[in-house]
């Protein structure tokens, strides 16, 4: 695991997110102190669950069908007023 200075992962984000993703940890100081540590994510955290897929379509689907449809000038409206 090697340190870099927080102004050098600015600058170079992309890069060190490439080596976070090929399976690098890195950790990152600000003042000669470590602040932070990027670690890859484990397969099984990023996957997506069909079962959680599911349940959010279900549920839009039973939303959508409790309200009634909204216009794009209702939409502009509300958001012109402060609604949104």
């Amino acid at each position: 695991m090697r340190t870099i200075p927080a102004s050098k992962a600015q600058a170079d984000l992309d890069r060190i997110l490439d080596e976070v993703e090929r399976g690098e940890s890195i950790l990152i100081s600000r003042n000669g102190r470590i602040v932070a540590r990027i670690d890859p994510v484990a397969k099984a955290e990023s996957a997506v669950d069909p079962e959680q897929v599911k349940q959010a379509a279900a549920s839009i689907r039973a939303l959508r069908e409790r309200t009634q449809p909204v216009s794009l000038e209702e939409i502009l409206s509300a958001r012109d007023e402060g609604r949104l």
